[in-house]
């Protein structure tokens, strides 16, 4: 797998001068009484944040609700990925990609094509403590599924707000309504607590103080999936595509994200066969691994590490200390180590 190497991170150093000008009396007696007054010194109020994105604002206390969205061309565009919080690609049985789509910022009317659960789903959605929606399963994996601490959105089951659209041919047509999920979610559900770290801004993220300047992040999953990620100046974000061909939602926006992060896991095959006796493969996500962030037109190196199924991943800089990303939504490729490479150019 080639990855780029990591930048020198800069070290900045403050320094401080005395004009040797005594401090007034009157100012030193003011801030004394302010002292005594208040009893402490005051803490610093900090600006609330939506826990998957690090954007500023008032954030909902609703679950979070990962979906699990098909990614052939049959599937594409797909409704909803535009609005996404988090996305994460993986590679299921035949090579093919599909992706759990993570929304709790926003609300999108429609979202889809959904389909069957597979057996990292749960690595995956069992720290946001939400809401799992999904249109079928083996009883092996529904059973993996149904263990992980989520509120279960089945099609099969009879969900509400899940619906088969005219638009499309079986088994690519089963589509669904977030605020429908939501207002039937579960007593207790609530927003998740923050995943990855952010910083306050996009220039104070880790990949833009001390990573390298890159503009296209070529991603090999498999031999049927090809991401590729070009950087965009002009809106701050990188646009995506399927090999040569621009990445677009249903809406007609093109697919593009604040923050890729390329996380290098293994990918053994389960227990579990598809069609013909294919093998279901899976991912390796206990533990720790290499991984690349990629933010502001630069990647940086880090190292991922999730200590438990529940338990969320976290990405830690070299010297120890976690990684920040830039408030906005983030893409997270899963790539199977040893099979699937990142270029970055």
């Amino acid at each position: 797998m080639s990855l780029l190497a990591c930048g020198a991170l800069l070290a900045l150093a403050a320094c401080g001068s005395s004009t040797g000008t005594p401090t007034p009396a009157s100012t030193v007696t003011e801030r004394a009484d302010v002292v005594a007054d208040k009893g402490a010194v005051p803490t610093p109020e900090v600006e609330p944040v939506w826990p998957l994105t690090g954007v500023a604002g008032q954030p909902d206390p609703r679950p979070a609700i990962a979906v699990k969205i098909e990614n052939t061309s049959a599937a594409r565009p797909q409704a909803g990925l535009d609005q996404a919080d988090v996305v994460w690609e993986t590679i299921v049985e035949f090579e093919v990609s599909r992706f759990v789509a993570v929304f709790q910022s926003q609300v999108p009317g429609e979202v889809g094509p959904i389909r069957s659960v597979r057996p990292m789903d749960p690595l995956i959605v069992s720290p946001l403590g939400g809401m799992l929606v999904y249109s079928g399963g083996q009883p092996g994996i529904l059973a993996l599924a149904n263990a992980a601490g989520v509120q279960i959105v089945s099609h099969d089951a009879g969900a509400p707000g899940m619906y088969r659209s005219k638009e499309r041919k079986a088994p690519h047509n089963v589509y669904g309504n977030p605020a429908e999920w939501w207002a039937n979610a579960e007593a207790g559900r609530t927003a998740p607590g923050q995943q990855f770290a952010f910083a306050r801004s996009a220039e104070q993220a880790s990949a833009v103080t001390g990573g390298t300047p890159a503009g296209t992040l070529d991603l090999r999953l498999s031999g049927q999936s090809n991401p590729v990620w070009a950087w965009d100046a002009a809106s701050g974000t990188w646009l995506r595509s399927e090999g040569g061909t621009p990445a677009t939602a249903a809406s007609g926006a093109r697919l593009s994200a604040v923050n890729v992060v390329s996380i290098t896991a293994g990918h053994p095959n389960t227990e579990f066969g598809a069609q013909g006796g294919a093998p279901v493969p899976t991912y390796d996500l206990v533990g720790s691994g290499d991984a690349v962030l990629a933010t502001g037109g630069k990647t940086l190196p880090v190292r991922w590490q999730k200590d438990a199924q529940e338990q969320p991943m976290r990405l830690f800089l070299p010297d120890g200390s976690e990684a920040t990303l830039a408030p906005g939504n983030t893409w997270v490729e899963l790539v199977p180590a040893g099979t699937g490479t990142l270029t970055v150019s």
